[in-house]
Formats: C-alpha cells, structure tokens, sequence
C-alpha cells in the first residue's frame, strides 16, 4: 500500500481510506512495516489538535476513588460518593470491585496477543460492516475528510447478554468470555447504586433494561511516530448509558473537567467508570457525560479493554426520555423523548463536528 505523507499537496481522502482499509492489516500493520511518518489519513488539524486554548494538557487531579469494600454495610456512604462524582465529574475510579485481578490481567493479554498475530491471522476478523456482531477494524472516518485515528479494536457485542463464544476469535475466547461474565455481575451492582443515588428504588435501572447489551472493545494503540500529529481517540462523549474501563500500565486517556484536561493515570485492579450520553439524558442532567479522549504516544502498544452498556433489544425498541419520577414543577424535562437508534446515528453521521450530540435532543 502506498499512504500518502502529511506534507503532500494532493490528498485523495476516499483513495486513502480505500487502500488501508484493503489492507485488512490495520494500525499495527503500519507498525510492523516500520512507518517512520504519520500517513496523511490519520494528521489531525491543527484547531482539534491543540482545541480550546483554555484548557491545559494533562493536568493532575484526583480522580474520584471509590472503594467498594463492604459496600452492603457502607451502602449510603457509597451511594453518595457514586452521586457525587457522577454529578460533577463523570467518572470515576472503583476498587475492590469484586472482579477477581487475575481476571482482569488475563484479558488484557490476550488482547495484546489477538492484536499482535500475523495480519493473515487477523484478517478474517476484519470488516467494516456494522451488523456482525465480531470484527476487527481501526475505526475509519465515516465522513469524507475526517481524520482516523491510531488505534485498532476488536468489537465484540453481546445482545441481551449473549454471544456464542465460537463467534470470538481462539486467541482471546476464553479471557474475554470470563471476563464479560464478571463484568455483567458487575453491572448489576452498578445499576443498582446508580438508581439509588437518583432516589430511585435499587432495581430501577435494571427494570428499564438500558444496559443489558454490551459491545466489548478490545483496543491496541501501538506507538506512533508523529504523536503530536494525531490522536489514540479524539475528544468525544459515550454514546451509550454506561462504560467500564480497564487499561494496561502504559495510560494516555484523559478527561475534561473544569476547563482542563485531567490526566487519569493506570492503577492496576482498578474500573473507571464513565456516564455516558443516555444515562445523562435519562438522569435530566443529574449525571454529566463529560468528553475525553486518548493521547498518541511513542511508546506503545497501549492496551485497554472498554465494556459500553446498552439496552437490550426489547428497550432498544422503546423510547427513551427522562424518568418522570426525576421531574417536577421546579425541575422540568430538559430533553426530548427520542430512540436510541435515532440518537447513535445522529451522533455518528450527522452531528456536527466538535459539537455535543446532547444540544441536538435538548428541548428549546
């Protein structure tokens, strides 16, 4: 494959996007060929590289922590921590989360190992099309001239719970179906607290059934010659109501909080935890989905495992709007009801760039 530097007068976007893809090699490929410049489809401009000039790359502060050490006999004291940084910050930190640390170690491995076969192994997993429920792709711009970004991923998605472990690729099938069993016992805690810190009855989120799918990422970031030029992600919001994160010792991802770029460093065992769009919607703003993103670095690979929940497929079909016990007189709807396919593809394909998919369901 020819790739087109970043300094070339003529740039082919559809060409360029065409003969990458067609290489079914991904991000890694590159690498594996010994890529000493950025290709020209993955330079970020200028004004999304450096954004707002108010905020400052990689600023220290503390993350929220919360530990989920005899959470039955600190119940209230946890609930309000959970309410608390899902409020102001939108992330946060879990520890002593139950989800055994072997567990978590052995599917960040076998990420690193799917992600580092041969190409020819890996090729059969790539595709683009968005119906098969396991693939492997780099995530390309889905609008013309839109930059990609230095990363691929394995997407692995559970409907309602479910997925045939023969679908997942031998590498990595047992580490990533262990680990999604963890993570879904997990998730049910999750739901319940989060209800709580709305003032709602425990089982309240469950019984909406908005995260009782998941699409399990498996994301290789190898190092990257230019980092300065691109990005591992660029800054976005979740689309979906909930995201748990478990990263490797390389870090890189950062988030925005009060006009800053905060770095979140790794701490082995730990879950982030992030709200996503929908769990803001639903919460009517008692929850913040905040925007993040993930450096390129020249050190690499950086390997990290994002589990987002979504609905199953019978609530997928309803529509969502903000719970009507959240509302009052003095705390009206701030957003319209929508459908949840309606809201992902607005995001992903008509949005526009650099602006919240929030602003676009919010009532006038």
């Amino acid at each position: 494959m020819v790739v087109s530097g970043s300094n070339d007068r003529h740039y082919d976007w559809v060409k360029e996007v065409k003969e990458f893809d067609e290489t079914k090699g991904g991000v890694k490929s590159l690498v594996d060929d010994g890529v000493a410049k950025l290709p020209r489809l993955f330079v970020h401009p200028p004004e999304i590289l450096h954004g707002n000039p108010k905020l400052d790359d990689g600023v220290h502060l503390d993350l929220p922590t919360i530990d989920f050490q005899d959470v039955g006999a600190r119940r209230m004291e946890v609930v309000e921590e959970i309410r608390k940084a899902a409020g102001e910050w939108g992330f946060f930190r879990i520890v002593n989360h139950g989800v055994p640390l072997e567990t978590m170690d052995a599917v960040l491995a076998a990420v690193k190992r799917f992600h580092e076969q041969p190409t020819e192994e890996k090729m059969p997993w790539y595709s683009a099309d968005v119906r098969k429920t396991v693939k492997l792709n780099s995530h390309l711009p889905s609008r013309e001239n839109d930059p990609a970004s230095w990363r691929d991923s394995l997407s692995c998605v559970f409907n309602d719970d479910q997925l045939d472990p023969e679908d997942l690729p031998s590498a990595c099938r047992k580490e990533v179906m262990e680990y999604v069993k963890c993570v879904i016992e997990l998730r049910e805690i999750m739901a319940e607290l989060l209800s709580e810190a709305l003032g709602l009855r425990s089982d309240y989120l469950s019984s909406m059934e908005c995260m009782k799918s998941e699409s399990l990422v498996c994301l290789y970031y190898p190092k990257c010659p230019e980092p300065e030029k691109t990005f591992g992600i660029p800054k976005h919001s979740d689309t979906t109501f909930l995201t748990l994160l478990t990263q490797d010792a390389t870090g890189g991802l950062q988030i925005q909080h009060d006009d800053h770029w905060v770095d979140v460093p790794p701490v082995r065992g730990a879950f982030i935890v992030n709200i996503g769009d929908l769990l803001q919607i639903i919460s009517n703003d008692k929850f913040i989905s905040v925007e993040h993103r993930v450096v390129a670095q020249h050190v690499g690979p950086r390997i990290s495992v994002v589990c987002f929940f979504t609905p199953s497929l019978k609530a997928a079909a309803k529509p969502f709007a903000p719970i009507k016990e959240l509302l009052s007189d003095e705390n009206p709807a701030v957003y319209r009801e929508f459908m949840f396919r309606e809201y992902y593809e607005y995001y992903k394909t008509k949005r526009p760039v650099g602006e919240s998919a929030l602003l676009h369901y919010k009532i006038r």
